[in-house]
């Protein structure tokens, strides 16, 4: 019974979502159910913090490794949390609003949240991602070993690929008997990269991303009638 119900009200909403987005007379329904799915998020945040914050706590008092990231965690959160609902740093925008506290944008530049984005979390993630560029690289070498034909297919256009990002047009050039407004034989790799990336990688993706809108399709269509009970916790 503790599973049944939510599990009623979850196809009922998710069904009302689907038939009202056909049927304008359904409209102000759906947007009742988008009001209560913004409650429910807000309060989900609030539980997730909360249950972060008691998660690292018992890590950091109970001294299991790694309890000093913990603590970096609960003090990058707990900065994070009073910089926004504090709104430290920001200015009024406009002059009707400078008796009132709290006003302007959270996101405003030159506040302490925006400050910890702009300066903390952006180098953050550009060195994580530099650091990722070697493990590609290293990823890349590995798998671009001519073994095969479909090998050798792929170490190819990785080639033209990865020659043709470069500026420089006359670098990027495969001598070929074409000849441009100046005379000069030459059919620039850019060119060709640009027709790989157009022709061959759009149609991957087009063929991935209809893969995943049918996965999408059955996995919904499972848990609006009731297959799946994963998001319940487990099946009864």
């Amino acid at each position: 019974m503790s599973k049944t119900v939510p599990m009623i009200l979850a196809s009922l909403v998710g069904f009302l979502m689907i038939i009202a987005y056909f049927s304008p007379p359904l409209l102000p329904w759906r947007q009742i159910a988008e009001d209560w799915y913004t409650i429910v998020a807000a309060i989900a945040m609030v539980y997730g913090g909360v249950n972060l914050c008691i998660h690292h706590l018992k890590r950091i008092s109970d001294r299991e490794a790694g309890w000093g990231f913990s603590a970096v965690t609960l003090g990058a959160f707990g900065v994070t949390v009073v910089a926004g609902l504090l709104k430290l740093g920001v200015a009024p925008e406009s002059a009707k609003q400078l008796g009132h506290a709290w006003s302007g944008q959270f996101q405003q530049e030159g506040g302490v949240l925006w400050w910890t984005f702009q300066y903390l979390l952006s180098p953050i993630v550009s060195t994580m991602f530099a650091l990722l560029a070697f493990y590609v690289a290293s990823a890349a070498f590995r798998a671009f070993r001519a073994k095969n034909v479909d090998a050798v297919l792929l170490l190819l256009t990785a080639l033209i690929v990865l020659v043709g990002q470069t500026k420089d047009r006359e670098i990027t050039s495969l001598f070929l008997p074409n000849v441009t407004e100046q005379g000069v034989p030459s059919f620039p790799i850019a060119d060709l990269t640009e027709f790989i990336r157009k022709t061959f990688v759009t149609a991957g993706q087009r063929a991935i991303m209809i893969g995943i809108a049918l996965g999408v399709v059955a996995t919904s269509l499972r848990i609006l009638l009731g297959f799946d009970r994963s998001y319940l916790g487990g099946d009864e």
